[in-house]
């Protein structure tokens, strides 16, 4: 009987023991990710659900501007951010220093040149004045948008996020552009109407009712090479649950959904 009872014992350990570990095989984590109120902060809102099933529990920080959201990343505040472009996440690694790594690419925000008085590009007049924003990894994008349209020529073989204006070697129009103003304020000096044309982004856009797609004069090509990504410190790349949070945003009823609430405005990409 004693040793029955011992047996017993040993079994009931090992009953424990089993049980515990089955419980760990779901690893509840926080994962604390910077983001853009619009689309990135949204999207992300989108998939919060599906992240919690896999025990991962996403804690959103919005940022208004696209500089605190790299600082926070490399003071170790957040985990991870999901609001820039390649070319910008480059340019920031290069002036900073960072020691970043671009986790995935997940859409498209196509930039868009608007006006209030021109409703087509042929009638854009002689000595417009185009504002476009004080970032310098953007000026070849919205270059890039007049070249589309016949409207510029730049000097051969420059790469679309290297191109600067001194690169123009054609401006029929004579167009003035001003690269002073903050991305932040760019849907301001649409309001004011204080340029001809100015290039805004299209989640600085969507914050004033502004649908790229429709309400746009130009707007840059689907084959971009200015996607939005996820990034994280270079020794934090291969955490299991920002990897399943990219791996959730390239899932097809994902960018689905991401087609049909921005009307296509906002491009995903696999």
């Amino acid at each position: 009987m004693k040793k029955l009872g011992i047996f017993g014992l040993l079994v009931s350990c090992l009953f424990v023991v089993a049980a515990c570990g089955a419980k760990n095989d779901k690893v509840e984590s926080k994962l604390k990710i910077g983001a853009s109120p619009t689309p990135h902060a949204e999207i992300l809102e989108h998939i919060k659900p599906e992240l919690k099933k896999k025990g991962i529990d996403l804690e959103i920080v919005k940022f208004d501007d696209y500089i605190l959201p790299n600082k926070a990343l490399n003071e170790g505040e957040i985990q991870a951010n999901y609001f820039s472009t390649v070319p910008y996440f480059e340019l920031q690694k290069a002036e900073n220093g960072y020691d970043f790594e671009n986790i995935g690419a997940i859409h498209l925000e196509p930039m868009g040149i608007y006006s209030h008085e021109i409703k087509n590009v042929a009638d854009i007049p002689k000595g417009a004045k185009v504002i476009v924003s004080n970032v310098p990894s953007e000026w070849g994008r919205v270059l890039n948008i007049f070249v589309q349209n016949d409207l510029l020529t730049l000097k051969d073989g420059l790469a679309i996020d290297k191109a600067t204006f001194e690169d123009i070697v054609d401006n029929p129009k004579e167009l003035v552009f001003e690269h002073s103003v903050d991305p932040t304020l760019l849907t301001a000096a649409y309001e004011n109407k204080e340029g001809d044309l100015v290039a805004i982004n299209s989640n600085f856009a969507y914050e004033k009712g502004l649908n790229p797609v429709k309400d746009s004069l130009m707007i840059e090509n689907e084959d971009s090479p200015y996607v939005n990504i996820v990034a994280t410190k270079a020794k934090d790349k291969d955490n299991e649950a920002i990897k399943e949070l990219v791996k959730i945003l390239h899932e097809d009823s994902v960018q689905s959904w991401i087609e049909k609430k921005w009307g296509g405005s906002i491009v995903p990409v696999n």
